[in-house]
């Protein structure tokens, strides 16, 4: 397993890690990923240490706070050998202030999850959206304080703006706080819209990406193409109103030129969708999920090999988006901007 800083952090991180959404099954929304127990999440786990796979991510709200007790039960005796990510700001409770990223809610959340997670310290904590009735000098004053408590060792966010990034990092600099050093963001052949500005400001400021969905919402598993129905074990029947909205005619033609490149190389399509993104810059570490055994191998056999610089450029044609403004018009000028990519 290829290992690589997190940003412009001091910490190592595998190219691939385990989401553990999967895990538990209980409420609505995030309970439709799966419901694995904790015998099979301690089979998951592992497999993905055996694979040098050390880093597990998870959240409060995946199945109402079980996925982080699964996790800690299944990495119970092996804590020393991975690394935990773990998120909240989403509301988590039904007080007033069970949400957002106030002192408050944070000290809670963060409470919670050590004794959810049965640990002493959460290594990558990230705030899981972008409170903006919450001032970012709370904010990272309270992450601040519990780093040097020891609580959590590394900062970073999920599903900010460019310019929410900028501004908390910009009071982290004014003031020594931590900087948030991961960007947990969507990112996959069907969804690129993280290189228009998030990518460059990631190369800029020194975040890492921790890409979540890298298939693209479950559309880039193989099992969807043109003129076939979306089948029943798809759990786009669910949830994809809650995912990123895509275009079928844009995953077809994505799915046909990965279907190309299978042919080539005898990988499967979510092996050449995963293996695209090790490619491409501030990427960090892709975050894998899996139901079973057989998804979790499969995926962990995106690494080990390259795509050719060919096959690269058939990807990024068959995946290209019209930018909206300012970033179309940004493209025109690459003589004094040139782009990330």
């Amino acid at each position: 397993m290829e290992y690589r800083r997190l940003g412009a952090s001091g910490l190592s991180v595998p190219l691939l890690s385990f989401g553990a959404a999967t895990f538990g099954g209980s409420g609505e929304f995030f309970s439709a990923w799966g419901s694995t127990d904790v015998a099979e999440a301690r089979r998951m786990v592992d497999l993905c240490l055996d694979a040098g796979v050390t880093l597990f991510d998870t959240a409060d709200i995946y199945s109402n706070g079980n996925s982080e007790t699964v996790l800690g039960e299944a990495l119970k005796g092996r804590r020393d050998k991975a690394l935990i990510s773990t998120k909240a700001t989403f509301r988590f409770g039904d007080d007033p202030n069970d949400v957002g990223s106030s002192r408050f809610h944070v000290l809670k959340t963060c409470e919670q999850a050590l004794k959810r997670l049965q640990t002493d310290h959460i290594d990558i904590f990230q705030l899981h959206g972008f409170d903006a009735l919450t001032p970012p000098e709370e904010v990272l004053s309270t992450l601040d304080q519990l780093v040097r408590d020891g609580k959590i060792r590394y900062v970073g966010v999920s599903n900010f703006s460019g310019w929410h990034l900028m501004k908390s990092l910009a009071v982290a600099d004014r003031y020594g706080y931590p900087r948030y050093v991961a960007n947990q963001t969507y990112y996959s052949l069907v969804g690129r819209d993280y290189e228009w500005e998030l990518m460059p400001l990631g190369l800029d400021q020194g975040l890492g990406a921790l890409v979540w969905s890298p298939l693209g919402w479950g559309r880039l598993t193989g099992k969807i193409r043109r003129g076939q129905p979306l089948p029943e074990t798809s759990r786009l029947h669910k949830t994809a109103e809650q995912g990123p909205p895509v275009p079928d005619e844009h995953v077809y033609n994505v799915v046909d030129a990965l279907d190309e490149i299978a042919k080539e190389t005898g990988k499967s399509i979510p092996q050449i969708a995963l293996n695209w993104l090790f490619h491409r810059p501030t990427v960090s570490s892709v975050i894998i999920g899996a139901r079973n055994e057989q998804q979790l191998r499969d995926n962990l056999g995106a690494t080990g090999w390259s795509l050719t610089p060919e096959q690269m450029t058939k990807l990024d044609a068959a995946s290209e988006t019209a930018k909206a403004y300012p970033y179309w018009h940004q493209k025109n000028f690459t003589e004094r901007n040139p782009p990330p990519v």
